[in-house]
């Protein structure tokens, strides 16, 4: 199973850090069900051009937080995920990307008023 996955080495969130969240995000949003096999570490680390610490690390994170199970000679699941964590999660997705969509504005000197105007663009575009 190849993942929807990108990781952008000239961020400064670790490269870990970006796999991990990705996950998540396919996991909550339910791209990736319970019970989905998920690639090894090793292939998830040559599919990304990363290396296998980085990955490994992301799995083990991932592992520690319930999202995802490994099974000795057998592979890597999805977890099951209640629906109200995943409500939550979603939200602070978002509510993260608006943070940094927020602090980028802030950046070039928008105010609040022209931050809102520019939303209300996105959104409209988006639908």
């Amino acid at each position: 199973m190849v993942l929807p996955i990108e990781v952008d080495e000239d961020r400064q969130e670790p490269i870990y850090h970006q796999i991990e969240e990705q996950v998540k995000a396919l996991i909550v949003s339910g791209y990736l069900p319970a019970d989905t096999v998920l690639p090894s570490i090793r292939a998830l680390a040559s599919e990304l051009g990363c290396s296998v610490i980085t990955t490994r690390r992301a799995y083990q994170n991932l592992e520690q937080e319930g999202y995802i199970k490994t099974h000795r000679g057998k592979g890597t699941y999805v977890q099951e995920v209640e629906q109200e964590k995943r409500s939550q999660l979603k939200e602070k997705a978002v509510q993260d990307a608006l943070r940094q969509a927020v602090k980028t504005a802030r950046q070039h000197e928008y105010t609040d008023v022209e931050i809102e105007k520019l939303l209300k663009i996105v959104l409209k575009e988006e639908r």
